[in-house]
């Protein structure tokens, strides 16, 4: 089922600002058949690559929302880093890491969404690896920069949509992976999707074919159907960094 009410963990809270040390909730019951479970967390942005997949690929599953300000004891057997995502199958099987699940995903059912040619799927990969700096800056600079000097974190930024931008003057398509969306446009979206919440969709200014990237991504019925509002992620931006046991649940 794709899950339109996902259960949460939000148990034993302690005042807020004060994380619990333990947290004692029950585990959930067992996988049902024909059915994948993910473990994720509402606002999470490597959570959203795994939905996004899921999604687009018509994965009958069920979401499980985990307060990564207060997890339960038991999320650590099936995370030892007690991160999200995590997919968990009805064997009782356990991926986490999010690209990791999203090949999975890919690889375990219908709908490819990495090209099949091995050469197209290594440039995608490339891709991502060019991107991989942008996580970091987004957490550096969310949370204050140098001394609230944020400078450098979108300077760094603009330097990765730069030579993103590249990569589409050279592709000439709509999309990093040729015409139509692949795994590398949902793997990186996430991220540019909370541009403007984040208040720096300035640095994506100078690059004409990125902006174009974004409205067509924005069009993309799987990213229509797992969108927050702005407002949302700017209430658990602002709990997230007070260290409130509710931002996890914000909304809820």
């Amino acid at each position: 089922m794709d899950s339109s009410s996902p259960w949460n963990y939000r148990h034993n809270r302690g005042p807020v600002g004060k994380p619990n040390r333990r947290n004692h909730s029950s585990p959930p019951g067992p996988v049902p058949d024909g059915v994948i479970r993910v473990y994720s967390m509402r606002f999470c942005p490597f959570a959203q690559r795994t939905l996004l997949v899921l999604k687009a690929k018509g994965i009958k599953h069920e979401i499980i929302n985990i307060n990564l300000k207060n997890k339960p004891d038991w999320f650590f057997k099936k995370n030892p880093f007690g991160l999200v995502p995590v997919l968990e199958t009805s064997q009782g099987q356990l991926i986490y890491e999010s690209v990791i699940t999203c090949e999975y995903l890919d690889e375990t059912y219908p709908k490819k969404l990495f090209p099949e040619d091995p050469y197209e799927k290594a440039f995608q990969k490339m891709i991502l690896e060019l991107f991989s700096k942008v996580p970091p800056l987004f957490k550096d600079l969310m949370a204050g920069g140098n001394g609230g000097d944020s400078s450098a974190q979108k300077a760094g930024l603009q330097t990765v949509f730069s030579s993103l931008e590249e990569v589409l003057t050279h592709q000439r398509t709509a999309f990093f992976g040729g015409n139509t969306i692949s795994m590398i446009d949902y793997l990186i979206w996430p991220w540019f999707e909370r541009l403007s919440a984040y208040g720096i969709a300035h640095c994506v200014d100078h690059t004409s074919k990125l902006k174009l990237w974004i409205a067509a991504m924005k069009k993309d019925p799987t990213v229509k159907a797992l969108l927050r509002e702005e407002k949302a992620l700017k209430n658990f931006l602002h709990l997230y960094f007070q260290n409130s046991l509710e931002a996890c649940d914000y909304g809820l």
